[in-house]
């Protein structure tokens, strides 16, 4: 009797924390903390970093364009000023034809009044054959005497003309000869854009072809090896001829541009 009680008593405590434990709430499985999926390396992380790189260019490029344009403009000005002290004035000649009202004439027009004129005539209607104050026109191209600095090297002189857009005089005819040795002083030599590049091969500053069939040399000239540039000087008794002498010694210049047209 005493072996029943005990095992019935264990049963029931047994059945008893069976229902106790059975009667207890399951606990409410915890939530996972959301992580987040963006890694370095997703797609709005890197549109942002190829945003910024070319936001990052563009700043370079804009900041390289406008110190380019300043370093332009600034250079446009210069040779505008330089353009402007050599050439401020234009001495021109219209030619007309008979049926036109005007007379053939010249007159002086200055950059301002050029201006209001090219916007009267049409592109094609270039009828002003013009040349820089103090320049002669003859043909198509303009002449100076340069008389700013009295005398120079051959090479010096090609530069002082080389800065007024122009080079030492290329002579192609007798008619261009002589209209130039009408300008020139009969006391002076003139350097000439002509010169002997070795083994007596004498060539033109602008590439011109060198013929010897149209050449006013005096007689006996070219006369030495070592003599490599050309002048045109006056003897009295053959006249206007050309010689050759050492580049290196000073001497007036004739420089010659093509003649401007309007």
């Amino acid at each position: 009797m005493a072996s029943e009680i005990t095992y019935a008593e264990v049963k029931f405590k047994n059945e008893s924390n069976s229902l106790h434990t059975y009667s207890e709430s399951p606990a409410a499985p915890r939530e996972k903390p959301i992580r987040d999926l963006r890694k370095p390396g997703s797609p709005s992380l890197l549109l942002t970093s190829l945003m910024l790189l070319l936001l990052l260019l563009a700043i370079t490029f804009l900041v390289a364009f406008i110190i380019y344009f300043q370093k332009y403009s600034q250079l446009l000005e210069e040779k505008k000023a330089a353009k402007n002290i050599m050439h401020n004035e234009l001495n021109c000649t219209k030619s007309v034809s008979p049926m036109e009202a005007p007379p053939i004439g010249q007159r002086a027009l200055t950059l301002e009044s050029i201006e209001i004129d090219l916007g009267i005539l049409a592109p094609e209607d270039k009828v002003w054959s013009c040349c820089p104050k103090d320049w002669r026109l003859f043909g198509s191209h303009c002449y100076l005497v340069p008389t700013v600095s009295s005398s120079a090297s051959w090479n010096k002189s090609e530069e002082n003309c080389s800065r007024m857009g122009a080079h030492l005089v290329v002579i192609q005819s007798q008619e261009e000869q002589d209209f130039i040795t009408g300008i020139l002083d009969t006391h002076a030599a003139y350097f000439i854009g002509l010169w002997d590049t070795g083994h007596r091969q004498w060539q033109w500053v602008d590439q011109t072809p060198y013929e010897e069939s149209i050449t006013f040399w005096h007689n006996g000239e070219p006369s030495s090896g070592n003599e490599k540039c050309a002048t045109i000087i006056y003897r009295w008794k053959t006249g206007w001829g050309w010689n050759d002498i050492s580049c290196s010694l000073k001497q007036k210049s004739v420089c010659q541009m093509k003649k401007i047209n309007l």
